[in-house]
C-alpha cells in the first residue's frame, strides 16, 4: 500500500490512487492519512542502518476500501500485528473523539482474536474514524508540540521502528521468525513509552502495567532478548523522522489522558524504557 501510494504521488506529480487494504494494520492505519514511503537500507551486516519511512510523499486516497470479509483469511500473527495500532489508538482516544476506545477495546479483545464479525467490524470502523478526525486537523503533521496534532499518531513508533530494523530478535511469548512485524515492533515501543512516561510521571507506573496486560492478552511480545546495548538503539532512534535538528522528540502517554510530545527527554527515561523490554537476564 505505501509502495503504490508513494509511486502514485510521484508518477506525472501525482496520480489517483484507491486503497484496498486487506490486513488489520493496514485498514485501521497505513491506508488512512495520505502518509506513503518506502525504506532505505543504508548498510550491511548484523547492525546494518535500515531507516523507516525515509523516502516518501503525502498523497491522500482517492478511495479506501477495507472488506472485513479479507480479515479472516489472515495467519493469526499478522491479524495479531493489527491490534497494536488499535490499542494505541485506545490510549488516544481521550483526547481524539473517542474517549472510550480504551475500555471497549480492551473488553473486546477476545472477541477480535475469536475473528468475531461484528466485533472486528466496530473495530475497523472506530479505528479509521478515530484516524481520520486526527489527519483532518493537521493532514501534513505541521502543528507545534504543545499541540500535538498528527504527531501524536506516532506513540510507541520511535522506539518500535528502531526495534524493527534489528535481525535476530528473539520474543516473550513465542519466538520471532522473520524479524519483527511492524504491529509487534510497536508494540514493544507502546510499553517503552509508557516505562519512559512513568519515569518522567507523566502517568502514573500502574498505567504502564496496563498496557504490558493489553498487549500480552493481544499475543503480542512484550519482552525481547538479543537487543544491543542501549547506546545503540538510541542511535537509530536518532534517525527517526520525528528528530528535529538532531533533538529526540518522543510521544508519551498521559496514562489513559491521551499523550504528549516530549522534546530532549532525559536519557535515563529513554533508558527505562529500553529496559523493561529487555528480558531481565540482559546487560542494557
Amino acid at each position: 500500500g505505501d509502495l503504490a501510494g508513494f509511486a502514485a504521488a510521484i508518477y506525472r506529480r501525482g496520480v489517483p490512487v484507491v486503497q484496498c487494504p486487506t490486513t488489520l494494520l493496514s485498514m485501521v492505519d497505513a491506508s488512512v492519512g495520505g502518509k506513503t514511503g518506502v525504506n532505505l537500507d543504508m548498510g550491511e551486516g548484523p547492525l546494518a542502518d535500515l531507516k523507516k519511512n525515509l523516502i516518501g510523499s503525502f498523497h491522500q486516497p482517492r478511495l479506501v476500501v477495507a472488506d472485513i470479509d479479507t480479515l479472516h483469511s489472515l495467519p493469526p500473527r499478522i491479524l495479531r500485528s493489527g491490534l497494536a495500532e488499535c490499542i494505541k489508538h485506545g490510549v488516544l482516544g481521550a483526547d481524539t473523539g473517542d474517549p472510550n476506545l480504551l475500555d471497549w477495546t480492551q473488553a473486546n479483545l477476545p472477541a477480535m482474536l475469536r475473528g468475531d464479525h461484528g466485533t472486528l467490524g466496530e473495530l475497523v470502523a472506530r479505528n479509521i474514524s478515530l484516524k481520520a478526525r486526527v489527519v483532518a486537523s493537521d493532514e501534513r503533521e505541521e502543528a507545534s508540540d504543545e499541540k500535538g496534532g498528527r504527531a501524536l499518531l506516532n506513540l510507541g513508533h520511535t522506539f518500535g521502528h528502531a526495534f524493527e530494523t534489528l535481525p535476530g530478535l528473539m520474543g516473550q511469548p513465542g519466538s520471532l521468525p522473520g524479524g519483527l512485524q511492524h504491529g509487534e515492533a510497536v508494540g514493544l515501543g507502546m510499553i517503552a513509552a509508557a516505562h519512559a512516561a512513568a519515569f518522567l510521571q507523566l502517568c502514573p507506573p500502574a498505567f504502564a502495567t496496563r498496557l504490558t496486560d493489553l498487549i500480552t492478552v493481544a499475543q503480542l511480545p512484550t519482552k525481547v532478548s538479543n537487543l544491543p546495548e542501549n547506546g545503540k538503539i538510541v542511535e537509530r532512534m536518532l534517525h527517526d523522522k520525528k528528530v528535529v535538528g538532531s533533538v529526540l522528540r518522543l510521544v508519551l502517554p498521559k496514562g489513559a489522558r491521551g499523550a504528549s510530545i516530549v522534546r530532549n527527554p532525559p536519557m535515563q527515561a529513554v533508558e527505562a524504557g529500553l529496559n523493561s523490554i529487555r528480558f531481565s537476564d540482559q546487560t542494557p
